[in-house]
């Protein structure tokens, strides 16, 4: 099946508002710039978005930050990014902060049907015991705070150990880019590019992958695929770097 659009805003034409996003890159690392550029010119709003971290400032994500379009980010740090940390803390928009590590885990455990899994990070902490503030109101007072969550005891090595369960994220879409795809969605991602990436697109009921070349069907070295055409609806090529 040859999955291949267009262009950008063909591969995300049926956006809706509302629709659950989640994100690749880090950084400016590895980010489907194309798709965020498009997915600010489609106009769709109210949406939630599941990446490290949401743009920086004035590039990536932060163009949807900027354009009023995010209502709710999961993401593992807000960083340097002034935008994201105004709107947060302004009371705009919803944040769940999450573990680096946890983060990705969620999202590869979505992909791969598990529902929850438990985790010795974020024992002991806020991330467990719940209370980190979700969303503020527009004179600074929290409204909303995460929920404490179960943790429960095994053994590991020998000895007692708690964890902390953390449920599976699945999305309605997942936006990643590539350095090489072919028609079948078969990705392959250049060095520290491929960060979140995998993990995002496996997540998305539709996934779009925005590659800098599209090249036919056994072009690419079985071996050498880092995602598998079989996680992927969309595919578009974006040779350009868009900010």
């Amino acid at each position: 099946m040859d999955k291949t659009f267009d262009d950008a805003s063909a591969a995300v034409a049926d956006l809706p508002d509302g629709a659950s996003i989640a994100v690749g890159g880090f950084g400016t690392a590895g980010v489907p710039w194309a798709l965020v550029r498009a997915v600010r010119e489609g106009g769709a709003t109210g949406l939630t978005m599941v990446t490290n971290n949401c743009g920086v400032n004035g590039a990536g994500l932060a163009l949807l930050l900027q354009s009023g379009r995010i209502d709710r980010v999961i993401a593992s740090y807000i960083g340097s990014n002034k935008e994201f940390a105004r709107q947060y803390l302004a009371g705009e928009i919803e944040v769940e902060l999450t573990p680096q590590g946890t983060l990705a885990e969620r999202l590869r455990a979505g992909g791969a049907g598990i529902a929850a899994f438990y985790t010795a990070t974020g024992v002991g902490t806020m991330v467990a015991d719940g209370g980190v503030p979700l969303r503020f109101g527009p004179g600074g007072e929290t409204l909303e705070v995460s929920p404490a969550k179960e943790v429960r005891r095994f053994e590991r090595h020998g000895r007692q150990q708690e964890f902390v369960l953390e449920e599976a994220i699945t999305t309605d879409y997942s936006f990643v880019r590539a350095s090489i795809a072919d028609r079948h969605g078969n990705a392959v991602f250049h060095a520290s590019a491929r960060n979140f990436n995998p993990d995002v697109a496996m997540a998305g009921r539709i996934t779009v992958v925005e590659a800098e070349q599209v090249v036919d069907v056994g072009v690419l070295d079985p071996d050498s695929v880092h995602l598998p055409g079989i996680f992927v609806q969309r595919v578009v090529e974006a040779r350009e770097v868009v900010q």
